[in-house]
């Protein structure tokens, strides 16, 4: 009897052995939790934006000059006309707003610039008498002359664009609207007086010229809030004219001219857009 309940004891004691090793190993086993989902940024384009940008642009003026008697009004010159090259760099800036439907991005764009675009040439009244009738003295002979100088000195464009995204971060895009420049013209008109003396006068004119502009362009995410964009446009800004008179002349002479100025602008630039990125979570 006694032996039955010490075996008894015995395997009760390796039963309670057992179930707490068990417990134990239960406690120290590896425990796992579910990760949290990754945040991911998703750039818009649907935002305000400023930036800086600088380039270069092919300007050219395609220019007419003639001089006529102002007593009379008689043309006493052949008109001369050629190409003016108003090459020249520029810097400036811009502001803007872009909306974004889809692979879609339709905005809007006003941008400001200074420009270094400017050339100069001559023209000369080459008709003998008609434009000089001294008939003596060093002066004989002489051909009043103009110089003349041409500076796009700024210029402003206010722009629709619209374009496609090539990925989430670029963009291709076209443009086109109004533009308006600041064009300086000068020069000095030279000739004889009666007496076979030399006599000048300066000449200038302000204009500032409304025209049109169309360009194409890309734009893309480098970061941040930041994108950086190169751009091509064409600007055509009409006509400007005007005439310089030397009373002085013998005879009187005006000079009158024209000129069809269009220009060609290559820049690239950066801009900052308010508000950040899309943050999602999945």
């Amino acid at each position: 009897m006694r032996v039955s309940a010490f075996k008894a004891l015995t395997a009760s004691a390796l039963i309670a052995v057992a179930a707490t090793s068990a417990a134990t190993a239960a406690d120290i086993a590896p425990r796992y939790t579910k990760a949290p989902p990754p945040v991911v940024e998703i750039w818009t384009w649907d935002k305000f934006y400023v930036g800086v940008n600088g380039g270069y642009s092919w300007g050219r003026s395609d220019t007419s000059g003639t001089f006529f008697n102002n007593l009379n009004g008689l043309q006493i010159s052949p008109t001369q006309s050629g190409n003016i090259n108003l090459d020249g760099w520029l810097i400036g800036g811009q502001v803007g707003k872009n909306w974004q439907f889809g692979n879609w991005v339709a905005g809007i764009e006003l941008d400001g610039q200074w420009t270094d675009e400017k050339a100069s040439r001559g023209f000369i009244c080459a008709t003998g008498l008609a434009c000089n009738n001294v008939t003596f003295g060093p002066g004989l002979g002489v051909a009043p002359t103009s110089t003349f100088n041409q500076h796009i000195e700024w210029f402003v464009t206010l722009r629709p664009r619209a374009g496609v995204l090539i990925t989430p971060t670029a963009l291709l895009y076209v443009t086109g609207g109004l533009a308006v420049a600041g064009i300086n013209t000068d020069g000095v008109l030279s000739g004889i007086t009666a007496q076979s003396t030399p006599t000048s006068v300066a000449w200038n004119n302000d204009s500032t010229k409304w025209g049109w502009v169309v360009g194409v362009g890309a734009e893309a995410r480098l970061g941040g809030n930041w994108t950086g964009k190169i751009e091509g446009l064409y600007m055509d800004y009409g006509t400007v004219s005007g005439s310089a008179v030397l009373a002085t002349n013998t005879p009187p002479v005006r000079f009158d001219y024209s000129s069809k100025v269009t220009d060609v602008v290559l820049r690239a630039g950066v801009n900052y857009h308010f508000g950040g990125p899309v943050v999602a979570k999945y």
